[in-house]
């Protein structure tokens, strides 16, 4: 039974050590996936200021963006960078203190695990031995380490209860993004007047670049002024399209009409209107537009292609989509692992529990009954027969230094 009993508390220490290395592991995971989505989130901001702040410089021919949109995208960029620092310190503290806390009860598991597999493994050795003092401190000291092990087996089912009650809240948040809930703290939402004022502002920002563009190509490019005109460099041959207006007067999506050139392929279309020019800068072949130029509409397009992209994941981060997307691929994909391997590390500390806490009183038995005094006494004790209701007892007894007498002794 000893052997049975240390066998379990040996085979408990292993799932105890395997359970929690997968458990770690994937909480872990869970972990870095949720930071890998605010860095991102946190990413796509910066991005945008970075494109807001470019939008600023663009300069075609001396045509500019309209000074109230550069101080509003000044205002913006504050925001913006005032939102992705909230979101960046409220991950990073709430991921550093999860760290802490699954590293400590990672290091107690393995501490638990170690002593006790020691502990069981020294306690059979020295019960079977029969060493009674080293007994007795063992089983002192071992039933203080059971009793916290049955403590810590109460807490890894309270986390138990604690992951599975979040996932489930994880789930229901997902159906009610907007309810006020501690998973706030977890990955927060960006603020929605902040994300509406920067989808609102990017909008326009697109808006007024392609008017610039526009402005441009009809006010200089697709004209045919005199030599005595200021905006005349040559320019000849087919009129340049358009760019294309991706939203319309209430900032809704647009479809393009068929003489204009989208942002997709803008660049492509007016390379064919490029003229080659001198070194007074006239164009000394056919087209519409010289290199310089031609680079700087490129450049503005650009512009307005990388905010008009950004635009989706705006929208994304208004109506918290990125949480609530974050949050689904939790509950689906890490919850489970992570509930499954809390059980192997429940089943391993229940096992070391149980073996150790009936290991301790067999070794009490063996300690107070060792094994060679037993065997001692199997050997040296008298021959007896019985037959019957009578037994007979054999004995040799010595009289003198020669003489020696058999007696018999009838034994009822």
């Amino acid at each position: 039974m000893l052997i049975l009993f240390t066998c379990a508390a040996a085979i408990g220490c292993i799932l105890l050590c395997v359970g929690q290395d997968y458990f770690h592991d994937e909480a872990m995971n869970t972990l870095k996936y949720v930071v890998n989505q605010s860095d991102y989130t946190v990413q796509t901001l910066k991005n945008v200021t970075e494109y807001l702040s470019l939008a600023k410089t663009i300069n075609i021919a001396q045509l500019v963006l309209p000074s109230n949109v550069m101080d509003d995208i000044d205002k913006l960029n504050v925001d913006l960078n005032a939102a992705a620092d909230t979101l960046t310190e409220k991950t990073s503290e709430n991921a550093g203190k999860i760290v802490k806390l699954f590293n400590a009860v990672r290091s107690a598991l393995i501490t638990v695990a170690a002593v006790m597999l020691i502990l069981a493994l020294l306690g059979f050795l020295l019960s079977i031995l029969g060493h009674q003092h080293a007994i007795h401190i063992f089983v002192v000291s071992g039933w203080l380490l059971v009793a916290v092990t049955f403590i810590l087996c109460g807490v890894f089912i309270l986390l138990n209860n604690a992951i599975s009650d979040t996932c489930l809240a994880m789930e229901e948040w997902v159906e009610n993004p907007h309810a006020a809930s501690a998973l706030s703290s977890i990955l927060p939402c960006v603020d929605q007047r902040t994300t509406n004022n920067t989808l609102v502002q990017s909008k326009e920002v697109i808006t007024d670049i392609v008017n610039v563009v526009n402005t441009y190509i009809y006010t200089f490019a697709n004209a045919n002024p005199s030599q005595t005109d200021f905006n005349y460099y040559n320019q000849s041959g087919p009129s340049m399209p358009p760019l294309c207006y991706p939203f319309d007067s209430h900032y809704q999506d647009r479809q393009c009409e068929p003489r204009e050139v989208s942002m997709a392929n803008a660049s492509v279309v007016w390379q064919n209107y490029t003229c080659m020019v001198s070194s007074s800068g006239l164009c000394t072949t056919a087209g519409r537009v010289i290199p310089d130029i031609y680079r700087q509409l490129v450049a503005a397009v650009n512009e307005s292609y990388a905010l008009e992209y950004y635009t989706p994941v705006l929208l994304s981060l208004q109506d918290c989509k990125f949480v609530r997307d974050t949050f689904q691929e939790i509950t689906s994909s890490h919850c489970p692992p992570l509930e499954h391997y809390l059980k192997i590390v429940n089943a391993g500390l229940g096992l070391i529990s149980v073996g150790v806490l009936l290991c301790l009183v067999l070794w009490i038995l063996y300690a107070n009954c060792p094994l060679s005094e037993e065997m001692f006494a199997k050997i040296s004790s008298p021959l007896k027969w019985s037959s019957g209701c009578t037994g007979i007892k054999i004995g040799c007894t010595r009289s003198g230094k020669n003489d020696a007498s058999l007696s018999i002794t009838s034994v009822a």
